[in-house]
């Protein structure tokens, strides 16, 4: 009798370890795939010296759940998305948004652009960040073919702190082009927590977009 009750007890909480282990397993997975697409697309290290351990979920108002590194459409991706993540409530976040192949992948004469920046995010309450950089979409000139537009999340290593940076409109371009995220890092103390990213060629958006910020880009 007694052997029996080990018995029952043993396969009783059997899917609970399973259920762990392959949550564990997973989470394993997810943290290799973000590092290891980052490298394979060379975001590392055309921008970055090492690839994020987390994935960063980024979710759009239309319904669609960002999978690292697929293409979407400068339209799929007009309004800015939700972004969610575990953060330490009592510690700031940055987020950046960013753009490395300007006007193109294989010459990024003005590479990066930025394209969305908030500075001490509160937790994970990006609502209740400093929006430096407002949100502007994909704006892929014709013909220049697929960009990556790369989200990361730094933990601000030095706590809340005084950013010197200005607070740009999505109506404009001040500032956008020709940032340098490793720079950002640097200045800032920041510690790469997460990310994700997508591709985008040109779509009818794109001159809607550029109309919104003064006209299509001047690049030399």
């Amino acid at each position: 009798m007694k052997v029996s009750s080990q018995k029952k007890f043993a396969l009783s909480i059997f899917p609970l370890f399973l259920g762990i282990y392959l949550v564990l397993v997973n989470l394993n997975c997810v943290e290799m795939s973000a590092s290891e697409a980052f490298t394979t697309n060379e975001i590392v290290p055309d921008i970055l010296d090492d690839g994020p351990k987390e994935l960063l979920k980024v979710s759009y108002s239309s319904g669609i759940k960002l999978e690292i590194g697929t293409e979407l459409t400068p339209t799929q991706v007009k309004d800015q998305p939700n972004i969610e993540y575990e953060g330490d409530n009592d510690a700031f976040y940055t987020l950046l948004l960013t753009d490395p192949d300007a006007p193109t992948r294989t010459e990024p004469k003005v590479r990066e652009v930025r394209h969305w920046l908030v500075v001490n995010i509160p937790g994970n309450k990006v609502n209740e960040g400093e929006t430096k950089w407002s949100y502007i979409g994909s704006g892929p000139p014709k013909g220049t073919n697929l960009h990556r537009y790369v989200f990361l999340l730094f933990k601000q290593a030095n706590g809340k702190q005084d950013f010197d940076l200005p607070t740009v409109p999505n109506t404009s371009r001040d500032g956008r082009l020709n940032t340098n995220t490793r720079e950002l890092i640097k200045k800032y103390n920041l510690e790469l927590v997460a990310g994700n990213f997508y591709q985008a060629q040109f779509d009818d958006y794109v001159p809607i977009l550029q109309a919104q910020l003064g006209g299509p880009p001047k690049i030399n």
